[in-house]
């Protein structure tokens, strides 16, 4: 299944079961790698308030948001990433993320 197809049968999918949150993650990643950022990122963030995610998602989001340039934004997502990883026992990527965020302070001054 080609990239437009996917979408579409995921965008179909989550038409008909929109408080699926996995699929809704996933929609989110089908955007990222399409290049619809703004979507990827409207999808993360909805996927982010309505489900406990371990890290990676606000990963993701932070990257997306770095992506726009919208790199305040960004810092908060890792932000929370650490915590969350943090809580849910995932120390090298908490570490992961806190060396992008080290990197986004050192480039904005």
């Amino acid at each position: 299944m080609s990239g437009p197809d996917r979408l579409a049968a995921l965008e179909r999918m989550l038409d008909k079961r929109p408080d699926d949150t996995r699929l809704r993650f996933g929609l989110a990643l089908e955007y990222l790698k399409a290049g619809r950022t703004e979507d990827g990122v409207r999808e993360l963030t909805t996927y982010l308030e309505a489900d406990e995610d371990e890290g990676n998602g606000w990963g993701r989001l932070g990257a997306a948001l770095r992506d726009l340039g919208r790199d305040e934004e960004a810092a908060r997502a890792y932000q929370r990433g650490i915590a969350t990883a943090d809580r849910h026992g995932h120390p090298t990527m908490a570490e992961e993320f806190r060396a992008v965020l080290e990197d986004l302070s050192s480039s904005r001054g």
